[in-house]
């Protein structure tokens, strides 16, 4: 029973240190302040305001919550565990891998510091060079997040999709939701390289195909990225893309031109010109928000147009399926002989071995 109390002891002192790293006791400062801030009478005046408040409150609550009830469960250990009786041993065993488990599994959402790393991802996929190749790829690199997706529980929405003259995709948008789902992905932001023999050219020769990928974090609040309406120019125009025939003879699709910038976002697939308009709106504050942290800015209005010649150059990842099989990160210098698992969604390997890369820069 001494080992175990030892062991107890040593996961509390684990436990503090990352209490300390995630500043454990401002958090729970910046919650007490935030209630006392819902408690005021006129607190609902300002609705929008209030809904914010409400909003960071939940959002406090889901952190501190994990760490507060483990940091309990330990200190219970500890109490039993201190009184040396032999029949309980078996139960703190149990109690303490589950508790030490736990902890683990909080330590690796400490990776996830950025200031949107919690929230849902919006990516999209833009077919290169390459021709018919670069569209397949493009949508085999589609099949590849979604089917990620699923393994991991994550729910996704394709947002806005452009079919490839002949086969693939040009791009595709997609929204995929869940715990902490733009701190995954916001690595696979940059352009990935396929090479392998082509399906498509007769003589079936090697072809080096690329693909964009461009991982935002979800901005569906108006309050969190304030545009001036002044700033946008809006389009519309008759769809193009799926949706059926409603869709196809109405004039739904939306083109949204943020001037200051020239950050334009265009969506079609919605049925109604309002829900293109909204979702159109959303993937905009995402881009803005992104370009802020990018650019440093402190506000919207003093950010510059994004430079996307430079963002195309950004090669990330080379998938080799000939003449050999090999999938390398070159940022990480992580690699694999296994493309086929990783093409069909087993990305994680890939994942954490950026956030461990990028945990103490």
């Amino acid at each position: 029973m001494h080992d175990i109390h030892e062991q107890a002891q040593s996961l509390q002192n684990e436990l503090y240190q990352a209490l300390t790293r995630i500043n454990f006791d401002n958090l729970k400062r910046q919650l007490v302040e935030l209630n006392e801030q819902s408690l005021a009478p006129d607190f609902w005046q300002d609705n929008l305001q209030a809904q914010k408040v409400a909003r960071q409150q939940v959002s406090l609550e889901k952190r501190i919550q994990p760490w507060q009830t483990l940091k309990k469960t330990i200190q219970d250990l500890i109490e039993l565990s201190s009184l040396q009786d032999d029949s309980l041993l078996m139960d703190i065993k149990k109690q303490l891998q589950s508790a030490t488990d736990d902890l683990q599994i909080l330590k690796n959402e400490l990776k996830f510091n950025g200031p949107y790393d919690g929230r849902d991802a919006i990516l999209t996929i833009y077919a290169g060079a390459g021709g018919t190749d670069a569209q397949d790829w493009a949508q085999m690199l589609m099949r590849m997040y979604v089917r990620w997706a699923e393994k991991n529980g994550y729910e996704t929405k394709t947002i806005d999709e452009s079919a490839g003259d002949e086969a693939g995709i040009k791009s595709v948008t997609l929204l995929i939701s869940g715990s902490f789902v733009f701190g995954k992905l916001k690595g696979e932001h940059g352009v990935h390289r396929l090479v392998r023999l082509s399906p498509f050219n007769a003589d079936n020769l090697r072809q080096t195909s690329f693909a964009k990928v461009d991982v935002l974090p979800k901005i569906a609040e108006p309050d969190e990225i304030y545009i001036d309406d002044k700033d946008l120019k809006v389009d519309v125009y008759r769809s193009g893309g799926h949706g059926g025939q409603s869709v196809n003879t109405t004039d739904s699709a939306v083109r949204i031109t943020h001037v200051p910038t020239g950050i334009t976002v265009a969506i079609q697939n919605e049925r109604s010109q309002l829900q293109n308009k909204s979702a159109a709106l959303t993937i905009l504050r995402s881009r803005l928000a992104q370009l802020q942290l990018e650019q440093q800015a402190e506000k919207v209005s003093e950010l510059k147009g994004p430079n996307e010649q430079v963002a195309w150059g950004n090669q990330i990842r080379s998938y080799v399926l000939h003449p050999y099989k090999q999938v390398k990160d070159l940022r990480t210098k992580y690699e694999t002989s296994d493309p086929e698992a990783v093409l069909n969604g087993g990305l994680n390997p890939f994942i954490e071995a950026y956030l461990d890369h990028n945990l103490d820069k």
